[in-house]
């Protein structure tokens, strides 16, 4: 059992991943695509996170679901963290190989931009792409 929480701890995202952050001098912004649609911004600046759905993705929003969390199609969302559906796209940070890789690019494990740039284009867990803009 110690062998199996182990491994669990090496691919989770727990409590070593709660560190990684939005500097608030970070500036970038993402466009979230499917299907060749894009379906809206995630931008970041002066330590907050904004996202809002795109013109043409409202026009064809009748035929796709809303993302979790982002139900109204006119709304600009603003936080200081980084929403789950986004957050989700970063690797835990335990697993040696992102370890090794954000040793050997030298990118900032605390920096989520730069963990979004890195590893954020693609997610398992939904069909969206995310690329910077």
């Amino acid at each position: 059992m110690e062998i199996l929480n182990k491994i669990k701890s090496l691919f989770s995202k727990g409590e070593q991943d709660t560190s990684t952050q939005l500097p608030k001098e970070e500036q970038a912004s993402f466009e979230l695509s499917v299907d060749g649609i894009l379906v809206g911004i995630l931008s970041c600046g002066n330590g907050l996170w904004k996202f809002h759905y795109a013109e043409e993705f409202k026009a064809v929003s009748d035929e796709y679901n809303l993302i979790t969390g982002f139900s109204d199609l006119d709304k600009e969302y603003v936080s200081e963290t980084l929403w789950p559906f986004f957050r989700i796209r970063i690797p835990g940070l335990g697993q040696p190989r992102i370890r090794e890789t954000l040793e050997k690019e030298k990118i900032p494990a605390d920096n989520e931009v730069a963990l979004l740039k890195r590893f954020g284009m693609v997610s398992i867990s939904n069909p969206y792409k995310l690329r910077l803009a």
